[in-house]
């Protein structure tokens, strides 16, 4: 348990090593004078290691006398030890204190943000909201009130419908949920027109309610009126308003362009690494490079430590690690036919995922030409979707 390991490190404790052909009479008397041994490992027939508190290691002497074993030291732990030798290194002492008072005072800052669950909001977009407010990497804590900034995230972004702010050690932790996009519906009693959604061509008008204005093959562009609310007729005064009701499908056209270089550039790893470690504090690096990287061709790839890190509390202070890797370049051309297909297939997918639900693919056209030695596709995807959206009238009458 943590706090047996805990209470062990105050009262300090040696680990041992037992060698002799009676073991297990030297645990057995060890425990019957009442000398608590624990984590203990043999590793031979006459060998075993074991710990014991600094008080039992003084009563072992008895045992040992009686049983003919030797017993050596190993290693000391624990508080005791650590401040007898602390006694006769007072720079060391001092050192210790002033890096310990310095630990503090850095973990009394936020010295990183988070953004998580945000899936079309970029992590910048909040951070610099947080900025604004004077919320930044070197803010001490103790300065932010996560409740306030909970409420205010809540109050000034539209594009947010949930939040939750903490604090983990150094680090600022913003979760949030984005709110959906909701198209207000207009209610039945409100006179209305339906309009494009976008540019189509007109292949059935199905009006419920309202008067159709367009009909099929006709081009249309975004915000056309397709069924109007407004209807008038000779034998009445004013026009009459309604709420328009209908289904309008009209052939609109998806493109995607893709451009591949038919000479592949393959990097292969010959096995010789260099590798250069650099200190960072906060924005700030220092360089522990000697010389020049001795490859002409390289990967390079970083790796991060924290010096100092308890739990969830991160100081600003890391080791870069920087490996490069020599490589053989090779140019390779590939096969046109089978780049045609592999973008065509690609595009052709990436075109399928933007679709309505309900949209039906009816044509699908692909042109392939080359430039400066890579292949251009083209690809003319052609759907029948619905594309009526009702817009609201703003109609006044003149006197």
């Amino acid at each position: 348990m943590l706090v047996i390991r805990i209470w062990n490190y105050f009262r300090g404790y040696v680990i041992i090593k037992i060698e002799g052909l009676t073991l297990e009479k030297f645990i057995n008397l060890a425990i019957a004078k009442g000398i608590y041994l624990w984590d203990i490992v043999r590793y031979d027939y006459t060998t075993l290691e074991a710990k014991v508190g600094i008080k039992g290691f003084k009563e072992l002497r008895d045992v040992v006398k009686k049983v003919g074993c030797r017993v050596s030291i190993v290693e000391k732990k624990g508080y005791p030890f650590l401040v007898h030798k602390l006694r006769y290194r007072k720079m060391l002492a001092f050192g210790f204190v002033i890096a310990l008072a310095i630990v503090i005072f850095l973990t009394s800052f936020i010295w990183s943000i988070d953004v998580i669950n945000n899936e079309k909001i970029e992590d910048e977009y909040i951070i610099d909201y947080l900025q604004s407010l004077g919320i930044k990497p070197g803010i001490l804590k103790y300065n932010i009130d996560t409740q306030e900034l909970k409420r205010m995230l809540l109050t000034d972004l539209d594009v947010i419908s949930y939040a939750h702010v903490e604090i983990k050690g150094t680090k600022l932790i913003v979760d949030i949920k984005e709110r959906e996009k909701i198209i207000k519906k207009i209610k039945e009693n409100v006179p209305c027109h339906i309009v494009a959604k976008k540019k189509a061509v007109i292949q059935k008008v199905i009006a419920k309610n309202g008067k159709s204005v367009v009909e099929k093959g006709d081009i249309v562009k975004k915000g056309q009126i397709l069924i109007s609310g407004i209807i008038e007729d000779p034998k009445l005064e004013n026009p009459l308003l309604v709420h328009s009701e209908g289904t309008i499908y009209g052939k609109t056209w998806y493109k995607l362009e893709i451009r591949e270089p038919i000479y592949k550039i393959i990097k292969n790893e010959t096995g010789r690494i260099y590798k250069s470690r650099e200190i960072k504090i906060g924005n700030k690096k220092i360089q522990m490079m000697e010389g020049d990287i001795p490859f002409n061709n390289y990967i390079k790839k970083t790796k991060e430590k924290n010096i100092l890190k308890w739990g969830d509390m991160k100081l600003p202070t890391k080791i870069l690690i920087h490996e490069y890797r020599e490589v053989e370049v090779e140019r390779v051309k590939q096969n046109v036919d089978s780049l045609k297909q592999q973008t065509t297939v690609k595009g052709v997918q990436q075109i399928m995922d933007k679709l309505p639900k309900n949209a039906r693919v009816v044509s699908k056209d692909v042109e392939f030409s080359i430039e400066d030695n890579t292949l251009i596709t083209k690809i003319n995807i052609g759907v029948i979707e619905e594309i009526g959206i009702k817009q609201k009238i703003n109609y006044s009458r003149e006197d």
